[in-house]
Protein backbone atom coordinates (compact mmCIF):
# COMPACT_ATOMS: atom_id res chain seq x y z
CA UNK A 1 0.00 0.00 0.00
CA UNK A 2 1.24 3.55 -0.69
CA UNK A 3 2.79 5.34 2.29
CA UNK A 4 0.15 8.08 2.25
CA UNK A 5 -2.73 5.63 2.20
CA UNK A 6 -1.26 3.43 4.93
CA UNK A 7 -1.67 6.28 7.42
CA UNK A 8 -5.41 6.54 6.79
CA UNK A 9 -7.89 4.69 9.02
CA UNK A 10 -9.54 1.63 7.47
CA UNK A 11 -12.93 3.38 7.47
CA UNK A 12 -11.52 6.15 5.23
CA UNK A 13 -10.15 3.59 2.79
CA UNK A 14 -13.52 1.83 2.67
CA UNK A 15 -15.30 5.13 2.02
CA UNK A 16 -12.80 5.94 -0.72
CA UNK A 17 -13.55 2.61 -2.40
CA UNK A 18 -17.29 3.29 -2.13
CA UNK A 19 -16.87 6.75 -3.66
CA UNK A 20 -14.74 5.28 -6.44
CA UNK A 21 -17.51 2.84 -7.32
CA UNK A 22 -20.14 5.56 -7.25
CA UNK A 23 -18.09 7.84 -9.47
CA UNK A 24 -17.61 5.02 -11.94
CA UNK A 25 -21.33 4.42 -12.07
CA UNK A 26 -22.03 8.14 -12.36
CA UNK A 27 -19.60 8.66 -15.18
CA UNK A 28 -20.56 5.39 -16.92
CA UNK A 29 -16.85 5.02 -17.65
CA UNK A 30 -15.64 2.93 -14.74
CA UNK A 31 -12.29 2.28 -16.36
CA UNK A 32 -11.50 6.01 -16.18
CA UNK A 33 -11.90 6.16 -12.38
CA UNK A 34 -10.70 2.76 -11.23
CA UNK A 35 -7.01 3.63 -11.19
CA UNK A 36 -7.51 6.86 -9.27
CA UNK A 37 -7.90 5.22 -5.86
CA UNK A 38 -6.41 1.75 -6.29
CA UNK A 39 -3.75 0.93 -3.68
CA UNK A 40 -0.23 0.71 -5.11
CA UNK A 41 0.80 -2.72 -6.31
CA UNK A 42 -2.75 -4.08 -6.24
CA UNK A 43 -5.09 -4.62 -9.14
CA UNK A 44 -8.08 -2.32 -8.87
CA UNK A 45 -11.32 -4.09 -8.22
CA UNK A 46 -13.98 -3.86 -10.88
CA UNK A 47 -16.74 -1.50 -9.85
CA UNK A 48 -20.25 -2.79 -9.51
CA UNK A 49 -22.35 -2.50 -12.61
CA UNK A 50 -25.19 -0.05 -12.21
CA UNK A 51 -28.43 -1.74 -11.34
CA UNK A 52 -30.95 -1.90 -14.12
CA UNK A 53 -34.34 -0.85 -12.86
CA UNK A 54 -36.71 -3.76 -12.59
CA UNK A 55 -39.31 -3.86 -15.31
CA UNK A 56 -42.35 -2.58 -13.55
CA UNK A 57 -45.76 -1.62 -14.72
CA UNK A 58 -46.12 2.14 -14.94
CA UNK A 59 -48.16 3.54 -12.08
CA UNK A 60 -51.67 4.72 -12.61
CA UNK A 61 -52.34 8.42 -12.41
CA UNK A 62 -54.20 7.87 -9.12
CA UNK A 63 -51.18 6.10 -7.60
CA UNK A 64 -48.59 8.58 -8.78
CA UNK A 65 -50.39 11.71 -7.61
CA UNK A 66 -50.33 10.27 -4.07
CA UNK A 67 -46.52 9.98 -3.96
CA UNK A 68 -45.82 13.61 -3.03
CA UNK A 69 -48.15 13.32 -0.03
CA UNK A 70 -47.38 9.74 1.03
CA UNK A 71 -43.99 8.11 1.34
CA UNK A 72 -45.83 4.84 2.10
CA UNK A 73 -47.69 4.96 -1.23
CA UNK A 74 -44.39 5.64 -3.04
CA UNK A 75 -42.58 2.77 -1.29
CA UNK A 76 -45.45 0.33 -1.91
CA UNK A 77 -45.40 0.94 -5.67
CA UNK A 78 -42.65 -0.94 -7.52
CA UNK A 79 -42.24 1.78 -10.15
CA UNK A 80 -42.27 4.50 -7.49
CA UNK A 81 -39.72 2.63 -5.37
CA UNK A 82 -37.40 2.10 -8.37
CA UNK A 83 -37.69 5.77 -9.36
CA UNK A 84 -37.08 6.99 -5.80
CA UNK A 85 -34.06 4.67 -5.46
CA UNK A 86 -32.65 5.95 -8.74
CA UNK A 87 -33.09 9.54 -7.54
CA UNK A 88 -31.39 8.83 -4.20
CA UNK A 89 -28.54 7.04 -5.98
CA UNK A 90 -28.01 10.13 -8.16
CA UNK A 91 -27.59 12.15 -4.94
CA UNK A 92 -25.34 9.53 -3.29
CA UNK A 93 -27.88 9.14 -0.49
CA UNK A 94 -29.44 5.75 -1.12
CA UNK A 95 -28.24 4.34 2.20
CA UNK A 96 -31.41 5.52 3.96
CA UNK A 97 -33.69 3.68 1.56
CA UNK A 98 -31.42 0.63 1.54
CA UNK A 99 -31.49 0.55 5.34
CA UNK A 100 -35.28 0.90 5.38
CA UNK A 101 -35.59 -1.96 2.88
CA UNK A 102 -33.11 -4.09 4.87
CA UNK A 103 -35.28 -3.53 7.97
CA UNK A 104 -38.37 -4.68 6.09
CA UNK A 105 -36.52 -7.81 4.97
CA UNK A 106 -35.13 -8.36 8.48
CA UNK A 107 -38.64 -8.36 9.99
CA UNK A 108 -39.56 -11.31 7.76
CA UNK A 109 -36.72 -13.45 9.13
CA UNK A 110 -37.96 -16.31 11.30
CA UNK A 111 -34.80 -18.24 12.16
CA UNK A 112 -33.13 -16.88 15.32
CA UNK A 113 -29.67 -17.72 13.92
CA UNK A 114 -30.38 -15.92 10.63
CA UNK A 115 -31.91 -13.00 12.53
CA UNK A 116 -28.78 -12.63 14.68
CA UNK A 117 -26.52 -12.75 11.61
CA UNK A 118 -28.62 -10.25 9.64
CA UNK A 119 -28.79 -7.95 12.67
CA UNK A 120 -25.01 -8.00 13.06
CA UNK A 121 -24.47 -7.24 9.36
CA UNK A 122 -27.04 -4.44 9.35
CA UNK A 123 -25.52 -2.88 12.46
CA UNK A 124 -22.03 -2.98 10.97
CA UNK A 125 -23.15 -1.64 7.59
CA UNK A 126 -25.63 1.06 8.62
CA UNK A 127 -25.70 1.82 12.36
CA UNK A 128 -22.31 1.70 14.04
CA UNK A 129 -20.32 4.90 14.13
CA UNK A 130 -18.35 5.31 10.89
CA UNK A 131 -20.14 2.38 9.24
CA UNK A 132 -19.53 2.16 5.47
CA UNK A 133 -23.12 3.24 4.75
CA UNK A 134 -23.94 4.95 8.04
CA UNK A 135 -27.46 6.34 8.30
CA UNK A 136 -28.13 9.63 10.02
CA UNK A 137 -29.67 8.79 13.39
CA UNK A 138 -29.18 10.38 16.78
CA UNK A 139 -26.97 8.90 19.50
CA UNK A 140 -29.84 7.69 21.77
CA UNK A 141 -31.41 5.79 18.84
CA UNK A 142 -28.03 4.28 17.95
CA UNK A 143 -27.54 3.16 21.57
CA UNK A 144 -31.08 1.76 21.82
CA UNK A 145 -30.53 -0.23 18.64
CA UNK A 146 -27.27 -1.64 19.98
CA UNK A 147 -29.02 -2.68 23.23
CA UNK A 148 -31.82 -4.31 21.21
CA UNK A 149 -29.26 -6.45 19.40
CA UNK A 150 -28.29 -8.22 22.63
CA UNK A 151 -31.41 -10.32 22.00
CA UNK A 152 -32.36 -9.80 18.33
CA UNK A 153 -36.08 -9.68 17.60
CA UNK A 154 -38.16 -8.51 14.63
CA UNK A 155 -38.44 -5.07 16.32
CA UNK A 156 -34.71 -4.60 17.03
CA UNK A 157 -34.33 -1.87 14.39
CA UNK A 158 -37.77 -0.24 14.76
CA UNK A 159 -36.57 3.00 16.36
CA UNK A 160 -33.76 3.47 13.82
CA UNK A 161 -36.07 2.58 10.93
CA UNK A 162 -38.65 5.13 12.13
CA UNK A 163 -35.96 7.86 12.35
CA UNK A 164 -34.71 7.08 8.84
CA UNK A 165 -38.25 6.97 7.49
CA UNK A 166 -39.00 10.37 9.02
CA UNK A 167 -35.83 11.76 7.44
CA UNK A 168 -36.80 10.42 4.03
CA UNK A 169 -40.32 11.79 4.43
CA UNK A 170 -39.19 15.28 5.49
CA UNK A 171 -36.10 15.63 3.31
CA UNK A 172 -35.71 13.08 0.50
CA UNK A 173 -39.33 12.88 -0.66
CA UNK A 174 -39.75 16.66 -1.19
CA UNK A 175 -36.45 16.77 -3.11
CA UNK A 176 -37.58 13.81 -5.23
CA UNK A 177 -40.88 15.52 -6.04
CA UNK A 178 -38.99 18.65 -7.16
CA UNK A 179 -36.44 16.63 -9.16
CA UNK A 180 -36.17 16.42 -12.94
CA UNK A 181 -36.74 12.66 -12.61
CA UNK A 182 -40.17 13.12 -11.04
CA UNK A 183 -40.99 15.94 -13.47
CA UNK A 184 -40.09 13.58 -16.33
CA UNK A 185 -42.39 10.93 -14.89
CA UNK A 186 -45.08 13.55 -14.52
CA UNK A 187 -44.47 14.62 -18.11
CA UNK A 188 -45.29 11.09 -19.24
CA UNK A 189 -48.89 11.28 -18.14
CA UNK A 190 -48.58 11.92 -14.44
CA UNK A 191 -50.45 14.91 -13.10
CA UNK A 192 -48.73 17.72 -11.20
CA UNK A 193 -48.75 17.25 -7.42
Amino acid sequence: MCKGLAALPQSCLERAKEIKVKLGILLQKPEATVDLVAPCGEKPEKPEKPEKPAKTQKPSLEEAVQWPESLDKLLQNNHGLASFKSFLRSEFSEENLDFWMACEDYKKTTSPAQMAEKARKMYEEFIQSEAPREVNIDHPTRELTLRNLAAPSPGSFDAAQQRVRALMEKDSLPRFVRSPLFRALRGHGLAAP
